[in-house]
């Protein structure tokens, strides 16, 4: 059977209302938008399932027909009751995940009916939370296995992902279930003490870098056999890894198979996606019927950001970004700055970051708190930078690109390239670490400091991903 391709227009057909508005927390409404069958997502048959399908796609063509209002819109619970259980769903709401967005309205009915999915949609859109929700559909607590497992290309991301899905898992002290366990797989971890773990209680679910899962599996320590869902975040950067597609490509066709289990692909950016879907189904990394969710196909840089250029020498960027940095007063922001090049480790230079760090913390007189966080640095490092971003208070995040995959930092409101990305993907991920507030019309600024030698390479990332750049003077 051929893939299916959705495209869903890139303006928001919900009000502009935030999913943390307090009345809606407190006492949620449950609109009567359609019947749906009673019965547990753990024990449906597939026609009840598919029965919840007809009425959430009936629901959702009706509310895209008619401008929603704040009594009308759709809500998640609408979507996920009768397959998601109720204490979760409490839970979501209790956390503040009221609205669907576009990704999660289009998604979550079609996945679940069981159809192996590929989310497309832009940056800060809420992929993670689609692909949480029919997790947890899907599991049963009382059964000790692995049941859903998903692969994240960086530890970072892998810490966020976990995070969520054990708030919304957590066991629940109104209603007597059991709650979900997740473990953490990830790179720098213990994995005593997860061998150990798993060995004693498997988790219903696991969050895990490639690496390590696949050492876990090679030492026969974890077993997929009883896996329903395998998810693959950030899927074009694992696919496109050096070192991380061949080990993907064995979790998905050696480890387990296809048929056996429900696979979703998760990414903003996924190059030659008809070429990627019919991979798939060739290298039987899903079914024949996969469906290719894209959302925001027309526009796939979010509408919030606002892109700007100052060209200046490469001796000037120091003081050009001081200058920007006083004249934006950011209220949170995330310095891109490139990789260090083998020939100058080898030459014993110090790294760009580093360099960047130290003028930083000697010339900006400003209130954020300077931080850094690159590849080289040990995880305990990196963790602490994240930990202390969380923390609260305005934050000035030196990095690499190490960032720019799926972490989710929404106070930021300036991303500067102090140097260019070398791809127009790894400028959509960039930029896309700025406007991911939900619902929000609040503009972010993305600004590029280049040369006057790199104004074309900016020109080609403006016409593939269709935005355009206002150049600041001097």
């Amino acid at each position: 059977m051929a893939s299916q391709l959705l495209s869903v227009p890139s303006f928001s057909l919900l009000p502009k209302v935030s999913p943390f508005h307090p009345p809606l927390l407190s006492t949620p409404r449950k609109l009567p938008l359609f019947h749906s069958t009673t019965c547990s997502p753990l024990q449906s048959s597939s026609n009840s399932r598919i029965t919840n399908l007809q009425a959430v796609t009936n629901t959702c063509s009706e509310t895209e027909s008619n401008a929603p209002t704040e009594t009308t819109a759709l809500t998640l619970r609408n979507i996920c009751q009768g397959f998601v259980p109720e204490h979760i769903l409490h839970r979501m709401e209790e956390i503040g995940f009221v609205f669907p967005t576009d990704i999660q309205r289009e998604a979550l009915p079609t996945l679940f009916t069981g159809r192996d999915c590929i989310l497309h949609a832009q940056t800060g859109s809420g992929k993670t939370l689609t692909y949480l929700l029919l997790i947890l559909s899907l599991i049963n607590p009382q059964r000790s296995s692995v049941q859903a497992v998903v692969v994240v290309p960086t530890r970072e991301l892998g810490m966020q992902v976990t995070k969520v899905a054990r708030m919304l898992a957590a066991k629940s002290t109104d209603v007597e279930v059991k709650g979900c366990t997740v473990m953490a797989l990830l790179d720098g971890g213990m994995l005593r003490r997860h061998k150990s773990w798993l060995k004693a209680e498997p988790p219903a679910i696991v969050v895990a870098t490639v690496a390590s899962l696949c050492h876990m599996l090679e030492k026969h320590i974890l077993r997929l056999d009883s896996v329903k869902v395998l998810v693959v975040d950030e899927v074009d950067f694992l696919f496109y890894s050096s070192k991380q597609a061949g080990p993907v490509r064995k979790l998905l066709t050696s480890f387990s198979s296809c048929d056996k289990r429900q696979t979703v692909f998760a990414s903003a950016s996924i190059p030659q996606h008809k070429h990627f879907v019919h991979d798939c189904m060739q290298q039987k990394w899903t079914k024949r019927d996969v469906v290719h969710i894209h959302v925001s196909a027309i526009t796939p840089m979010p509408l919030c950001l606002l892109h700007k250029f100052i060209v200046c020498g490469k001796k000037n960027k120091h003081q050009v970004l001081l200058a920007l940095l006083e004249s934006d007063a950011p209220e949170s922001a995330i310095i891109f700055v490139g990789e260090q090049s083998e020939k100058s480790k080898k030459a014993g230079n110090d790294p760009s970051t580093t360099l960047l760090i130290e003028f930083l913390k000697t010339s900006y007189n400003g209130s954020l708190e300077i931080l850094l966080l690159e590849e080289d640095m040990n995880f305990n490092s990196r963790a602490a930078s994240l930990t202390e971003i969380r923390q609260g208070g305005g934050f000035l995040l030196v990095s690499t690109d190490i960032a720019a995959r799926g972490i989710d930092l929404p106070e930021t409101t300036h991303i500067f390239n102090f140097d260019l990305p070398q791809t127009a993907t790894d400028y959509l991920h960039r930029a896309g670490r700025a406007g991911r507030k939900p619902f929000s019309d609040r503009k972010c600024i993305v600004t590029n400091l280049i040369t006057s030698e790199e104004r074309f390479v900016l020109q080609r990332f403006e016409n593939e991903l269709m935005f355009s750049c206002e150049e600041l003077m001097l």
